[in-house]
């Protein structure tokens, strides 16, 4: 059993992280910080089934020796400070996106990493979605032929929402761009198994967004020629569709990317009836664990080293870039 110390214990530890790690079987948690430590000690008394210390700092947190595996869960402009800080001391670390502010970032935690000799790992969830996963076997298979658009959005409500932190840009590496729009970015590499060329994007401000943006579009050009529409906000109800449209027929799903509840599936070859598929993303964050934890004591690889978060944050960058300059951005290799 992998035991894990969670730097930054915040609102996605309560919500996702937490639920994920009761229904893991090599992973558990034993240790946590948090910027407020007066909410570090609730959270201490709210998960007593585990049971789990809190500490007082970063570093006490890395350097004990009841904690295997560190989780950086802490605003994105902390990701480099907590991930060397656990590199310094040995422990591998599993690192959530995006996984910097910028690629220097990104590329200083993987070189560091790889001169410690430490596993880095980006917590890319949604590779682990059975439904994200069928969709490559789909897409891969050639069944439907070539992939030529595709279309991933993922919108939530972000008024009054706890998660006050993602708003400042001296925290956060963007708005919903940064902070969702990977997800998309990441799935639709994963699926597509390319690479993206160049990216040309859109953003809107409103006074409640301040310096972040409030919602997004970003034309994503592959290497291979698929075209991609990613579209994110802060101001809608949750939603994550993802559609594939192939030379021979379309695949997705309205809510492809949940893990809150079933989704259906479908594949629709041209001129044939609609396929239907139920699929549950209910263990993703389980199954992300435990493939961390199964690494650490088998050796296996784990399927999204640090260098996936390096490769997504290049992307991210480009996409502010055209924000900024209003054209069509390469992404820099």
């Amino acid at each position: 059993m992998i035991r894990y110390g969670i730097l930054g214990f915040g609102l996605h530890a309560v919500r996702r992280l937490m639920p994920g790690f009761a229904e893991a079987r090599r992973s558990t948690v034993a240790g946590l910080w948090r910027r407020d430590s007066g909410k570090a000690q609730e959270a201490v008394a709210q998960y007593k089934a585990f049971p789990i210390q809190a500490y007082d700092t970063p570093d006490a947190l890395c350097s004990s020796r009841d904690i295997d595996a560190i989780f950086v869960a802490s605003p994105d402009a902390l990701h480099l400070e907590h991930v060397l800080t656990a590199v310094r001391h040995g422990k591998p670390v599993l690192c959530e996106k995006p996984m910097g502010m910028n690629s220097a970032e990104c590329e200083q935690m993987v070189e560091a990493a790889e001169r410690a000799g430490v596993l880095l790992g980006v917590a890319q969830n949604f590779r682990f979605e059975h439904s994200v996963n069928r969709l490559r076997e789909i897409v891969a298979s050639a069944k439907l032929g070539k992939a030529l658009l595709a279309r991933s959005e993922f919108h939530y409500y972000m008024r009054h929402h706890a998660r006050t932190w993602i708003k400042d840009p001296k925290l956060a590496c963007g708005g919903p761009v940064g902070d969702v729009a990977v997800h998309c970015i990441d799935a639709l590499r994963y699926i597509l198994q390319d690479e993206v060329a160049s990216v040309f994007a859109r953003a809107i401000y409103d006074q409640e967004s301040g310096a972040v943006e409030a919602a997004a579009t970003l034309l994503l050009e592959f290497r291979k020629g698929t075209l991609a529409d990613v579209t994110v906000s802060t101001r809608s109800e949750y939603r994550t569709p993802l559609w594939i449209t192939c030379e021979g027929g379309i695949v997705g799903a309205d809510d492809a990317l949940t893990v809150d509840h079933p989704i259906e599936l479908h594949v629709k070859p041209i001129g044939a009836d609609v396929g239907r598929e139920p699929l549950s993303n209910d263990r993703t964050y389980a199954e992300q664990v435990d493939a961390f934890a199964l690494s650490l004591e088998t050796g296996a690889p784990f399927p999204i080293p640090g260098i996936e978060g390096l490769r997504n944050q290049k992307v991210l960058d480009a996409a502010y870039r055209s924000i900024q300059t209003g054209k069509r951005e390469e992404i820099l290799r």
